[in-house]
This record gives C-alpha cells, sequence and structure tokens, in this order.
C-alpha cells in the first residue's frame, strides 16, 4: 500500500514538473492576411493574455522558400525593416511597404511563469499590392486572310496578377468562351484575359483594325498600350503569277545573251586577248634574265 502511494506520488511530481516545462499560450492577431498598396504603411498584429508583470521575449521571423529570416529580435528589427519598422506593443507597423516585404510573418511570444516557460505563435501573411505598368503588346502590321494571327499583350509588375482588354476601334472586344450562346456567330477570335493573348484562328478583312490592351488588377489606373493597326489583305494570286512570269522572263534574256555572247566568240577572244597578254610579259621577263647573265 505505501509502495503504491509513493507510485502516485512520483507521478504527480513528473507531472508537475513537466507541466512547469513549457506549456501553451494563446496569441491572437486582428487580420490573417493584411494587404497594403505598396509605399504605404501595413500592420501586423500580434495579441496575448499575460499579466502586465510577466517578463515577454518577442521575436517576429519572416518565412521564406530558402529559409526562415530574423526580422525582429533581441529588441531590434534587422535587415531593411530596420529603418522602417517599428512596434506596436507585441505587433509590428512597416512603413513604405514594397513588394519585396511580401511574404509569411511569424509571431513568436515566450513567458517565463510559476508554471514555467509559456509560448505561443501567430501567422500571418502580407501581400503587397502593386499596380500594373504599361504592358508591351505584339500586334502584327499585315496578314493574310485564312491565316492564323496571334496578337499578345503582357506586364509583369502588377500584383496581383493583371487581367487584360482588347480594343479594336476604341472599342471593347467581348470575350468568346466559345461554347452556347456565348458564341456569336462573327466573332472570328478568342481572347483570354488572364494570359492576354488574342488568337484569331482564321483571319478576315473585317478584322482590319487599330488595336491597343490594356492591363488592370484593381489597383490604382488601369495601363495600355500604343495603338498599332492590323491590315489584313486577301491573298494576290495575280500579282504573284505576273512576279513569277517576271522572273522567268528576265532570266531567259540574260540565259539567250550568254548563248549569243558564246556563239559570236565574245569570250574565246577575251580569253585569246589574256594569253596574249601572258605571253609577252613572259617575254619580257625572259629578256631581262638573259640581259643580266651577259653582263
Amino acid at each position: 500500500m505505501a509502495s503504491r502511494s509513493l507510485r502516485l506520488l512520483l507521478l504527480g511530481c513528473l507531472g508537475v514538473l513537466c507541466y512547469r516545462k513549457a506549456t501553451g499560450i494563446s496569441i491572437e492577431t486582428d487580420n490573417k492576411n493584411v494587404k497594403a498598396e505598396e509605399f504605404k504603411e501595413a500592420i501586423l498584429s500580434c495579441k496575448h493574455k499575460f499579466s502586465k508583470g510577466m517578463s515577454l521575449r518577442i521575436e517576429w521571423k519572416k518565412i521564406q522558400s530558402q529559409g526562415v529570416s530574423f526580422v525582429y529580435y533581441n529588441g531590434d528589427f534587422t535587415g531593411d525593416l530596420k529603418d522602417r519598422a517599428e512596434m506596436l506593443n507585441t505587433g509590428i507597423r512597416i512603413r513604405n511597404v514594397t513588394r519585396k516585404d511580401s511574404g509569411t510573418y511569424r509571431c513568436e511570444i515566450s513567458a517565463k511563469s510559476e508554471e514555467g516557460q509559456r509560448l505561443g505563435e501567430a501567422t500571418i501573411t502580407l501581400t503587397v499590392l502593386v499596380p500594373p505598368t504599361t504592358p508591351v503588346c505584339e500586334v502584327p502590321s499585315s496578314a493574310m486572310t485564312g491565316t492564323v494571327v496571334e496578337l499578345s499583350c503582357k506586364e509583369t509588375e502588377g500584383s496581383p496578377l493583371s487581367e487584360y482588354q482588347w480594343y479594336k476601334n476604341g472599342f471593347p472586344l467581348l470575350e468568346k468562351t466559345g461554347t452556347g450562346s456565348a458564341r456569336a456567330a462573327n466573332v472570328t477570335y478568342t481572347m483570354n484575359k488572364k494570359s492576354g493573348t488574342l488568337l484569331f484562328n482564321t483571319v478576315t478583312k473585317n478584322d482590319t483594325g487599330e488595336y491597343f490592351c490594356e492591363a488592370s488588377n484593381g489597383i490604382g489606373l488601369p495601363q495600355k498600350c500604343s495603338v498599332r493597326r492590323m491590315q489584313v489583305d486577301d491573298l494576290n494570286v495575280s500579282g504573284i503569277i505576273a512576279a513569277v512570269v517576271f522572273v522567268a522572263l528576265v532570266m531567259a534574256l540574260c540565259g539567250l545573251g550568254v548563248f549569243y555572247a558564246q556563239k559570236k566568240g565574245y569570250f574565246t577572244k577575251e580569253s585569246s586577248s589574256q594569253k596574249k597578254s601572258n605571253s609577252q610579259a613572259m617575254s619580257e621577263k625572259d629578256f631581262k634574265h638573259t640581259k643580266s647573265f651577259v653582263i
């Protein structure tokens, strides 16, 4: 009986010791997904329910794909936040945020109490909103009817990602899904607002016009590229035939000219005159050599 009581006492002491080592605490945040426009401020909140007399240790870290780095450690900010951030109790305020500040942050708080070390953490995601820049558009200046033509539009600075709208002659083009009632009979293109492409599977003369693209993501003003004209023409078969006939005639005339020159012996005369000049040059060299030998 005594031994059983002793075992229970030892188990109780071990339980108390384990409990005193570390216990979890509740850490809260006002917003787990913070969004802030570029060059403005962002507040990452981190709240606890410790009593005021407790000794707290506060750390902020940024979680990245290449690892975890300290943001606030040992009572001071680190890195590029050193001169742009300040503590708000246990939360932080970041001034003049940039797109590099986007990411996942973790608030870690530890405190010593009579029960032992107490730990808690909260995770906050910061997304810095960036307006789009002027997109780069590629529009062919000319095309032949019946061919496949693709126009492209892209910008890479906006956050979140931009969507794209194409315009023809100042009017927005409709997005064709290709199914049901949305498929219009007179629509010869497919516009993808996510990728920014405008595809003509079989371009027609009616597609001739002035095109430009507009990028927008809900942040700031939409941005558009310069207007470019695309001219669609029918394939000029008669013109191609005429060009082929002209080239054939020129080649035939050249051939006749060469044949006539050979027949008249122009090439033979030229070769004989060259041989004569060469023989004269050789005789002069021989004479000079003989003369020097005699002397």
